[in-house]
């Protein structure tokens, strides 16, 4: 089955919202739990990610990184 980034963007709609519903191209799906939902998420991600849909995200929650440098005078 391939998945798209439709159905992606209301997979992590409905995770920002709390909702256990997700609605895309006139189809509605009903997950048990916020449990199922995420594995359904972190699914379809991968899969697109696997058939090079979306890239890889390379970013961190760090900020931006510094180099310190000593010298002695």
């Amino acid at each position: 089955m391939a998945f798209t980034t439709t159905q992606l963007t209301a997979l992590e709609t409905a995770i920002a919202m709390g909702q256990l519903s997700v609605q895309y191209d006139g189809k509605k799906v009903e997950y048990r739990s916020m449990g199922d939902l995420l594995t359904a998420y972190n699914f379809v991600k991968a899969s697109l990610i696997a058939s090079g849909v979306i890239a890889v995200e390379t970013t961190s929650n760090r900020g931006p990184a510094s180099v310190a440098n000593f010298s002695r005078d």
